[in-house]
């Protein structure tokens, strides 16, 4: 066996390895990479505009994006704080009236009657419980920080953590190494731009179509379904919960125009935008999406699916160049006969 067969055997046991044994590790190392070509990314961009290091530049954008937030937020505080206080207000009348609407059906009464805070079993152990919360809390706030530096670090000097893989594999596979990494960098780049494209149209038509209509709230609502579009599929019907409560304020025809409208836009977006800029970005089928979407989803809960495309669309890169390319494709094509004519003779 050869040693170029060993180290690909070697690395890709040790990352099964690792994905059996602690599957949220390798999956924060690729949301940590996916935040570190945002930065290299943004970075790039300014030092088109300015005559900086590449250092530099990625401690700009963060310091950029920083500013930026805290300037919106500054702007936006008071008039979000009101709209969500208004929303906080207005959902509970909302929930209300679909109380009453159900209570008019016997499936309903029934359905009621099983969600009633006296007949939900709940568990034991309260002091544990609590905990549990708490040190769940502690932990995804520990993982947001960890997944922070490590971008960080990657962003500023990508270069090193891309010849440590190299050095992983054979020498004589490490030209090919290399690209695959710079190829893998450029996909997860164009993933981002395409989906920040997307995530940008589904809020501006969602809360101008909530706005259009007369829902309170859109510029709030639009935002909601701008953040939630990054999570596929479940994204927009959970963006679509609050926006249905507050349309029953005008009765069952409110809540029907409010799905209409977020409808409408879930269709452009999925069959106009999303394929358009994805096309040209990753070339992600949409059956590939689902899929990936439901089996990361399975296999490693919400923060699987949250980065279930980009790792779709990283991992049919590297089947196409890898197995496709780099193994299949090696097989000369079976030569096809060559039939004759058939010539009439009368």
């Amino acid at each position: 066996m050869s040693r170029r067969t060993v180290s690909l055997l070697v690395l890709g046991g040790a990352l099964l390895l690792l994905l059996w044994m602690l599957p949220e590790v390798p999956l924060l190392v690729f949301a940590a990479a996916l935040l570190g070509v945002f930065l290299h990314a943004g970075a790039r961009l300014l030092r088109r505009v300015l005559p900086v290091s590449h250092g530099a530049g990625v401690m700009l954008f963060l310091l950029l994006l920083l500013l930026v937030t805290a300037g919106l937020g500054l702007l936006a505080a008071r008039p979000m704080a009101e709209q969500l206080n208004e929303l906080w207000r207005q959902v509970p009348a909302a929930a209300q009236r679909v109380s009453e609407t159900l209570s008019r059906y016997g499936w309903g009464q029934e359905l009621l009657e099983r969600v009633k805070p006296g007949n939900m079993e709940l568990p034991s152990g309260g002091g544990s419980t609590a905990f549990s919360a708490l040190n769940t809390t502690f932990g995804a706030l520990a993982n947001v920080v960890l997944v922070s530096f490590l971008g960080l670090y990657f962003a500023l000097d990508p270069k090193l953590y891309r010849r440590g893989i190299e050095a992983l594999v054979a020498p004589s596979l490490r030209p090919r190494a290399r690209l695959i990494c710079e190829e893998a960098a450029v996909t997860l780049r164009n993933w981002l731009g395409a989906q920040m494209v997307s995530m940008a149209v589904v809020g501006l038509l969602t809360g101008t179509g909530l706005w259009l209509i007369g829902v309170p709230l859109a510029p709030v609502l639009g935002v909601i379904a701008a953040l939630l579009a990054f999570i596929p599929t479940l994204g927009p019907v959970l963006a679509a919960v609050p926006a249905v409560l507050l349309g029953l304020a005008d009765g069952l025809s409110g809540a029907m125009s409010v799905i209409g409208v977020y409808l409408v836009v879930q269709s452009v977006e999925s069959y106009l935008i999303t394929p358009y800029v994805q096309k040209r970005g990753v070339d992600l089928p949409e059956a590939a999406t689902i899929i990936a979407l439901v089996a990361f989803g399975l296999m490693f809960g919400f923060l699987g699916m949250l980065l279930a495309t980009p790792m779709a669309a990283l991992t049919l890169m590297l089947v196409r160049r890898l197995y496709v390319e780099g193994y299949l494709d090696h097989e000369p094509a079976e030569e096809q006969p060559v039939e004759r004519p058939v010539i009439l003779r009368g």
